[in-house]
């Protein structure tokens, strides 16, 4: 208990000396110099990750003679958040995630499961239409059938048995089955069954059609293909160092050569801001009064992970427990396969760790970088608000190795420490916003920005992010272009997504033709609704 509160007192004081430092702070912008005939692209795209791949994939399709630039930070792209060993690669689909379910006066409220689940079935569908256009090589080089199950014991039990019986009622969960039986549950997932007290009290739930994504590998496939258009350019080793608009309301935006040290702009009718924990900062760059609104807390993640071949050989599964009271939902406890670059892995996690760093390959400085005169109190008040999620950070920092095991035992009893090493995963960054009468809000999931004269567009926030980013991007295609997403690009967008404009959960008969497409064109395994009812 020292401990923590000692913890907790040096975090207040940094909070303090923050405040003190940067209540006078203004928002970082400059106006870059520009001179008349400028030639003028029409995207510039900040960031090498799925996001930005995904976006730049959409507008060459539907504007293939657009003037297209991506700048990234790193030697290469998809080396930060994409990141094969950076993220859980679990294809979000609402199936097994339990923060997405929650009870209230005795019923299941499943809307943000199915909101996931229809998300992913865009993304499926985008993925789908890239193989068949052979933008997208074989499928098992970035998403793999990996059945998806909610693990629970003891007094939980009778929560997931709430959920299913909610869930199967949903066109979103057919299929989906549930058990109290400990061998059941061993034919599913043996590892978290080996050594296990036959008397606990268990329950799970399996949907076969679950899927691994390697969203590493779907990005840098996508930027190669954009590389083979003579109208896209990809400048690695980049940084951008101002964003600004110009008196012709076009935006001009600096760049670094971090190699050279050579700056230099390009003027651009559209930016995207899709630099995962730096996006704030870039907004921030715009001068834009709604960047205002917004700040950030950095939160990482550790994993345990072992490649010994007879341990992957016995665990074909994503497997999900519930969040402790407190943590945030990126924290939810799981047990997954994971297939990297042709190798099979198992990976359980994940344990929050705190940095400053905005990002795994940023500064220690990030966190100060980003806080100024307008986001400085809001910042303090969700510390403040929820203190609940602190205490639960802190006491995640504070574990040790052998607390670290010890939680994997409870999912795999058998486990042996000379199996599994530690290894730091991606950096995310919670955001915070300001609301009217609020003094902020603590945002789970991907934001969306887009500013007023639709020339600016930034994401920020983190899970589902990578897997439902098709959706995402779509919605920002939807904000930014809405004159071209209702008019010329709309039969196309029908065409990349099938059920584009379309509610699935209204409509069973269209997600079932739609799980059966994607599902035979990604090799992931779907019984159809037919074959069910046979059953």
């Amino acid at each position: 208990m020292r401990k923590f509160l000692k913890a907790l007192l040096i975090l207040l004081l940094v909070l303090i000396i923050l405040a003190v430092i940067f209540l006078f702070r203004p928002i970082a912008s400059k106006k870059i110099n520009t001179t008349q005939g400028e030639p003028v692209v029409d995207a510039v795209l900040i960031g090498g990750g799925i996001m930005s791949a995904t976006l730049g994939t959409y507008l060459n399709e539907l504007q293939p003679n657009w003037q297209i630039r991506m700048y990234e930070r790193l030697d290469n792209v998809a080396l930060e958040s994409s990141n094969g060993f950076n993220n859980a690669g679990t294809g979000h689909s609402g199936f097994m995630e339990m923060n997405y379910t929650e009870e209230k006066d005795g019923k299941m409220d499943i809307s943000k499961a199915e909101k996931v689940a229809s998300q992913f079935e865009v993304a499926k569908q985008f993925w789908s239409y890239q193989v068949k256009q052979g933008v997208l090589g074989e499928p098992t080089s970035f998403i793999n059938p990996v059945p998806h199950h909610a693990f629970v014991m003891d007094d939980n039990v009778k929560f997931l048995e709430k959920r299913y019986a909610a869930m199967i009622k949903s066109p979103f969960f057919q299929g989906m089955k549930f058990t109290e039986d400990p061998n059941q549950i061993k034919q599913w997932a043996p590892l978290v069954m080996e050594g296990r007290d036959p008397k606990q009290k268990v329950a799970a739930t399996r949907m076969e059609i679950g899927s691994d994504v390697n969203y590493g590998s779907i990005t840098r496939q996508l930027v190669a293909h954009l590389q083979k258009s003579p109208n896209f350019k990809l400048q690695t080793s980049t940084e951008v160092t101002g964003i600004s608009q110009n008196d012709d309301k076009t935006w001009s935006v600096e760049f670094k050569d971090l190699k050279t040290g050579k700056v230099d702009h390009v003027k651009t009718r559209f930016v995207f801001i899709g630099a995962g924990g730096a996006a704030i900062k870039m907004l921030q760059m715009t001068g834009l009064p709604q960047a205002k609104q917004y700040a950030g807390f950095p939160v990482g993640g550790e994993f345990l992970i072992t490649d010994n071949p007879k341990v992957a050989a016995q665990h074909t599964a994503k497997l999900y427990g519930r969040a402790d009271f407190g943590a945030p939902p990126m924290s939810v406890p799981h047990i997954d396969t994971r297939y990297i670059d042709g190798k099979k892995y198992v990976l359980f996690g994940p344990f929050a760790t705190y940095s400053n760093k905005f990002l795994k390959n940023g500064s220690q400085l990030d966190l100060i970088a980003n806080t100024n005169k307008n986001n400085i109190l809001p910042m303090t008040a969700i510390g403040i608000e929820n203190m609940d999620l602190v205490k639960y950070l802190i006491g995640q920092v504070m574990m040790s190795d052998e607390d670290r095991f010890r939680e994997l035992k409870r999912y795999y009893p058998d486990a042996n420490p000379k199996d599994w090493h530690l290894s730091q995963g991606g950096q995310r960054v919670q955001i915070i916003k300001k609301e009217p009468g609020k003094p902020a809000k603590l945002q789970f999931g991907t934001e969306v920005f887009v500013s007023e004269d639709h020339a600016i567009a930034a994401l920020m926030g983190a899970s589902p992010g990578a897997s439902t980013s098709p959706y995402i991007i779509l919605n920002v295609l939807e904000k930014a272009f809405p004159t071209q997403t209702k008019g010329e690009w709309n039969g196309k967008l029908h065409e990349i997504i099938r059920s584009y404009q379309q509610d699935l959960g209204e409509n069973p008969a269209l997600l079932d033709q739609v799980r059966q497409y994607t599902s035979s064109t990604l090799g992931l395994h779907y019984t159809p609704v037919a074959q069910h009812a046979q059953k």
